[in-house]
């Protein structure tokens, strides 16, 4: 308990004030305590764990080998499934040459052939069957969701981590200091809400120029730091005439202090709510992104390119590629929703 005079009407004050490093570990106990959180923690360790496999090709390494037919049926229903007709076919169905062909592109081809760099790897016997199935091109779909969940997963938390940062400091400022501060980044948040998101994107997009993981997080980014830097704002006007504030004050504290040492802590649930929101909403947006031609490139996978892809092996009936890029998302999403709400209540200072 500390005491303390305020400097206006020279009454004691009486604050009491819990360090940051106190406020975490008193968090750490009270998550241990909820089965609900270690359980969603655990979920979310083994989604990170299987991105940094998947980074370093210790899983997934050979997701674009071609090792089933085309379509191929999950095990358990080959009996009620048939495969798709083969994209490319097998070698031995091809009629003979004769034996003096005429081809005057043969030189050409041949050379154009050798020149071709080898990007897909092509099994020797594709399998009928896989134990999930697989896509048109005979894609392993288990290996191909996992690869997909390295770029997903990033995008989502990355510019999530960075929309949540920018408003975080935005809001911090405005809310807190007030005055020229908070008219400034006032009206730079109406004129950046006044312009609809659908455009927004797509002039963030157009001035990059660029496709890939990158870009996508910058655009994402870039625009999705609004709401949390409106409760933000919010919540440090309310916070900044508290008597623990003006305790602080009192003592000499920084005011970069006051707004990230002392007012953070009791108002971080809000930035991780909204991080907890975004990562569920900019992986929707990456199918979004993928749809507008602003996605992932050629040749980079992810589960928005992959629910992409499978509307239309939807129209066939084959269904295995969807599920299992929707039950990978949902589990995780899930289990970051979870958490995130304990960490919230165990990071709340009035709970007891």
């Amino acid at each position: 308990m500390t005491t303390v005079l305020d400097s206006t009407s020279a009454t004691p004050i009486k604050a009491t004030y819990i360090k940051p490093s106190g406020l975490w570990s008193l968090a750490w106990r009270r998550l241990r305590a909820n089965r609900v959180a270690m359980f969603s923690l655990a979920i979310v360790c083994a989604y990170l764990l299987m991105l940094v496999l998947s980074i370093t090709g210790l899983v997934s390494k050979n997701w674009d080998a071609e090792v089933g037919v085309n379509y191929a049926p999950p095990t358990f229903l080959s009996h009620e499934t048939e495969a798709g007709p083969s994209i490319i076919g097998d070698v031995n169905d091809v009629a003979p040459l004769p034996e003096n062909p005429v081809d005057p592109l043969a030189d050409i081809i041949h050379k154009l052939r050798a020149e071709a760099p080898q990007t897909t790897e092509v099994a020797a016997v594709r399998q009928p069957t896989l134990l999930f199935g697989a896509d048109k091109w005979g894609h392993d779909i288990i290996q191909k969701t996992i690869k997909g969940s390295e770029t997903s997963i990033i995008v989502g938390l990355v510019a999530a981590l960075l929309a949540v940062s920018i408003g975080t400091v935005l809001g911090a400022l405005a809310g807190f200091l007030g005055g020229w501060v908070d008219a400034l980044l006032e009206w730079f948040y109406n004129i950046f809400t006044s312009i609809p998101y659908l455009l927004l994107i797509l002039a963030i997009a157009a001035v990059l120029q660029q496709k890939g993981v990158m870009a996508i997080i910058l655009i994402l980014g870039l625009t999705g730091w609004t709401g949390t830097y409106r409760l933000l704002r919010a919540e440090y006007i309310k916070h900044r005439s508290r008597e623990y504030v003006m305790a602080a004050d009192a003592i000499g504290a920084s005011p970069a202090r006051k707004m990230f040492i002392h007012i953070f802590p009791n108002v971080s649930h809000v930035p991780l709510v909204q991080m907890s929101l975004m990562v569920v909403g900019f992986i929707k947006a990456e199918v979004i992104l993928s749809f507008l031609g602003f996605g992932v490139p050629v040749g980079v996978v992810s589960w928005g390119s992959m629910l992409n892809e499978a509307q239309n092996e939807l129209i066939l009936g084959k269904w295995w590629q969807m599920t299992a890029a929707s039950v990978a998302m949902a589990v995780l999403v899930t289990a970051f929703s979870m958490f995130t709400d304990a960490l919230r209540d165990a990071l709340d200072p009035k709970l007891k």
